[in-house]
């Protein structure tokens, strides 16, 4: 078994020192890392990527942002996903996401948040540079998750399309979301596991235009409120 970490950063002039950082903690472990530098789509750079190391159905495959930073000692993170991904109906893995996907797509929702819907948790810096925890709820699984670390096994891998679907106009964005929902679409169940990241973003891309038009080339093509089955059946649906 072989354990990948896909790292797609777009500036091939200007990669930061937390991306160094994160190469030589996976390498360290035992992990092949795999930067990809300035591509121009991240859904093509995966796409790419997967076909290239054409994994093995037991292998693990990392996709993940180039700005995080993994508390977790790589042995144990192997465990943690190791556990998970051994399971037949395992799609992606991640450490934050939803359980309700409603009709504006948007993981985050802060109404959803407040119904217990999100799991997970992601640390982050404040103003001041010192880490915080945002707790999004219990592990367990979701229908959709953040893209700043997702996992799954070489099986999955080979049946996803990881290429930038056509209605989609941006480049960078939506893909998380898509690439789980696709998942389940291949009968797979996304899961959110414990795992202690800092993620040295807060999100400032979302308001760029890109973004709300994958949105809303997402909406049109995707059957809205998204949720678990167990749900469903407890709304009624």
């Amino acid at each position: 078994m072989k354990h990948y970490a896909i790292i797609c950063t777009r500036d091939a002039s200007n990669i930061s020192k937390t991306a160094w950082d994160l190469v030589n903690y996976y390498s360290s472990g035992g992990f092949q890392v795999e930067v990809i530098s300035g591509a121009t789509s991240i859904f093509e750079a995966y796409a790419n990527k997967v076909t290239d190391l054409d994994p093995d159905p037991e292998d693990v495959l990392i996709f993940c942002h180039d700005d995080i930073q993994i508390s977790e000692g790589a042995e144990y993170l192997k465990e943690r996903l190791g556990e998970r991904l051994s399971e037949e109906d395992t799609g992606f893995v991640g450490v934050a996401g939803t359980t309700y996907l409603g009709k504006e797509a948007v993981w985050w929702n802060q109404n959803v948040w407040k119904d217990g819907k999100h799991r997970g948790s992601v640390w982050h810096l404040d103003k001041e540079g010192q880490p915080y925890e945002t707790k999004y709820g219990p592990q367990g699984e979701v229908v959709v998750m953040d893209g700043l670390f997702m996992a799954c096994n070489g099986k999955v891998a080979k049946q996803m399309d990881f290429t930038k679907p056509y209605y989609f106009d941006g480049e960078w964005d939506f893909y998380d979301i898509y690439y789980c929902s696709q998942a389940r679409d291949l009968g797979y169940k996304n899961y959110i596991i414990n795992l202690d990241i800092l993620h040295n973003s807060r999100g400032e891309l979302v308001g760029r235009e890109s973004w709300h038009a994958n949105r809303e080339a997402f909406i049109s093509k995707f059957e809205l409120p998204m949720q678990l089955e167990k749900e469903n059946a407890s709304n009624g649906g």
